[in-house]
């Protein structure tokens, strides 16, 4: 119980709240931590979004499932994110998309009817909540945007564009696998495949195993 109260206290959102009342909530069970195993399923499309959770450590990936059962990634939520914040108080509150745990993720769940009564007993929590909200809800359309949207050579493009700035060269060092390159911007490995020769083929790129050079 110590060790779930201190990541609990040191996230950005609970923060706001005291340590007795943080120590309480857990103690009546309306603040439950629950563990995920690697490569477990935390939401299935569909499921009722009935609790606000919060990522006390690990990572969750949202994924979509194309024709062939294969697992997309769309976007990534790590520690201090939320999950189901925006869906909570909607009228029509069910996850979008499934969501997975690629590796060992605590996660706080806490009730509804709590969370509307830390909602309207604070000011401060409030506050914090709703900007929250509002930043991820933004971020999770603009990443969905992303992968929707766009071409895979277009999302090629933009992770090459990137990468260029930050390492500040023409020839990106991949530090991922292929897998992890088209699982980042969510296609199958062989489609990426597929388009990095077209891309080669067209004069735009040439690459090996470890590093892919704009031309």
């Amino acid at each position: 119980m110590n060790l779930y109260q201190n990541l609990i206290e040191n996230t950005t959102l609970l923060s706001t709240l005291s340590p007795e009342k943080i120590a309480f909530y857990l103690a009546n069970g309306t603040f439950k931590v629950q563990t995920y195993a690697k490569n477990s399923i935390v939401h299935f499309e569909g499921d009722h979004c009935f609790k606000m959770e919060l990522i006390l450590s690990g990572k969750v990936v949202l994924v979509r499932i194309d024709e062939s059962g294969n697992l997309l990634s769309i976007a990534e939520f790590y520690k201090d994110d939320i999950l189901g914040g925006n869906l909570l108080f909607s009228r029509n509150p069910y996850y979008p998309m499934t969501t997975t745990s690629p590796e060992k993720t605590m996660i706080l769940e806490i009730e509804k009817n709590l969370l509307f009564t830390l909602l309207s007993e604070s000011p401060i929590f409030l506050s914090a909540y709703l900007e929250f909200v509002a930043d991820h809800t933004i971020l999770l359309g603009d990443k969905i945007k992303h992968y929707v949207n766009k071409t895979i050579r277009e999302c090629v493009l933009e992770f090459l564009e990137y990468e260029s700035k930050h390492q500040k060269s023409n020839k990106i060092i991949l530090n991922m696998t292929k897998q992890t390159l088209a699982d980042k911007i969510g296609v199958q490995r062989t489609s990426l495949s597929r388009e990095l020769s077209k891309m080669r083929n067209d004069g735009l790129i040439k690459y090996d195993r470890k590093s892919i050079t704009i031309l």
